[in-house]
């Protein structure tokens, strides 16, 4: 199982509190947060049971989530919405550069047991 998976699990738990502020502001904001937490999570489990190049696709989406959930942040503070979001966005920073490491990690010699936190697999020689 991915760390990323994990850490995108407390994401969501940390969130809880954040969305249900946002509600009273804007429920539209908070449905959107929710949401894209939801992708984060879903996408990261089905891209962790693919194979080949086609995992990139769904840690990509997940990305994207996360990015849509800074943006909301943000934008809750440009409007001057009052919500409490410090450990949210410490695990979001988190999540950020996880999945930023695993879109990346075809391009670099990183392999998935070292972005995973399941055992390694011995050497066959």
């Amino acid at each position: 199982m991915l760390i990323a998976y994990k850490v995108a699990l407390d994401l969501v738990r940390a969130l809880r509190p954040v969305v249900a502020q946002l509600r009273s502001y804007s429920p539209e904001a908070a449905d959107q947060v929710e949401r894209a937490a939801s992708s984060i999570v879903l996408n990261l489990a089905e891209g962790d049971r693919r194979h080949g190049r086609d995992p990139r696709r769904f840690w990509d989406m997940a990305h994207g989530s996360a990015g849509e959930i800074r943006g909301a942040l943000g934008l809750a503070d440009a409007w001057g919405w009052q919500v409490e979001s410090e450990l949210a966005r410490a695990l979001l920073d988190r999540e950020l550069g996880l999945l930023w490491g695993l879109t990346r990690r075809s391009r670099s010699k990183a392999t998935p047991e070292v972005l995973s936190s399941g055992p390694k697999p011995r050497s066959s020689r």
